[in-house]
């Protein structure tokens, strides 16, 4: 039983409970995701965690574009990233969740073995740092705003050229 104290908004156990579980479900699916599809292992199963259309920000300081991506689309896009990143390993490196937004930042590990922004494949190794916030609607991701420290992918570039 829950106490009645200065910090208690009425919620009874049974809504904490479910608020809990929903919490505890948005973040399985999102870490199930990043094992399933975002790693590369089978981008064509986006469609189980992604609805038809989803909202996807790319936040950038120099433009900050939404883009429509079908799982179709997010599954090419992976198999593109495999092209140019090899079987590249990912790690969560956070997981935060609240309500119906899972907050996720990751470090991703390949070897640049094609052309990436114009630079020739320098056939060593290149790691991302990127972060997410993916927000779910009945159990599949439907928006979501991402940001990856581009320049730091490129300054690695640069320094395995020479």
């Amino acid at each position: 039983m829950i106490g009645k104290g200065k910090f208690d908004r009425g919620l009874d156990e049974t809504t904490l409970k479910r608020s809990y579980s929903t919490i505890q479900t948005n973040e399985q699916i999102i870490k199930s995701f990043f094992e399933v599809v975002r790693s590369g292992n089978k981008p064509e199963l986006a469609e189980t965690f992604m609805t038809k259309e989803v909202k996807a920000h790319q936040m950038s300081s120099e433009s900050m574009v939404t883009i429509i991506r079908s799982p179709k689309n997010y599954a090419d896009h992976i198999k593109e990233m495999l092209k140019v990143w090899g079987n590249f390993k990912i790690e969560i490196q956070e997981l935060l969740s609240h309500n119906q937004k899972v907050y996720v930042r990751w470090k991703q590990i390949g070897m640049h073995i094609a052309e990436y922004e114009g630079y020739p494949p320098t056939n060593k190794e290149v790691i991302e740092i990127g972060s997410a916030i993916y927000r779910l609607e009945n159990q599949k991701i439907v928006e979501y705003w991402i940001q990856v420290d581009r320049l730091g992918v490129i300054e690695q570039i640069k320094r395995n050229q020479k």
